[in-house]
């Protein structure tokens, strides 16, 4: 399964890498990263069909991840867009509320819970 870790915090990337490595020596997950919404965008034009699943921050410079979240709605209706799980390290009603309203299909809080996380994507790879 590939999945795009959207985040502007570059430290992400190498501890996903080093938190999934099991996963990603047995080729369970193939993580991709983009550190805005704008790259987010950029790249899923370029590859779309091989993205299963989007893990995007709310907060970041420029396009939020609730903009993301519209435009990839908005935008790749064929085939269907990826499932977006929002990770915000604010965990109140309103984010929440708006990222669920705006099509995520979960939502997660940082500091991440590596395990539960694990859990959710191995559920969805089923």
């Amino acid at each position: 399964m590939r999945i795009l870790v959207v985040d502007d915090e570059t430290d992400i990337q190498p501890l996903f890498l080093q938190r999934f490595r099991k996963e990603i020596k047995n080729q369970e997950f193939d993580f991709s990263f983009a550190y805005s919404g704008e790259e987010a965008l950029k790249y899923l034009h370029g590859a779309q069909s091989e993205i299963v699943l989007i893990l995007s921050d709310i907060n970041m410079p420029g396009m939020s991840g609730i903009d993301l979240l519209t435009h990839i709605r908005e935008d790749f209706d064929t085939p269907p867009p990826p499932v977006v799980m929002m990770i915000t390290a604010y965990g109140d009603e309103e984010n929440h509320r708006l990222a669920m309203e705006k099509g995520a299909n979960d939502f997660l809080t940082k500091p991440l819970d590596f395990n539960l996380l694990k859990e959710k994507l191995k559920t969805f790879n089923e």
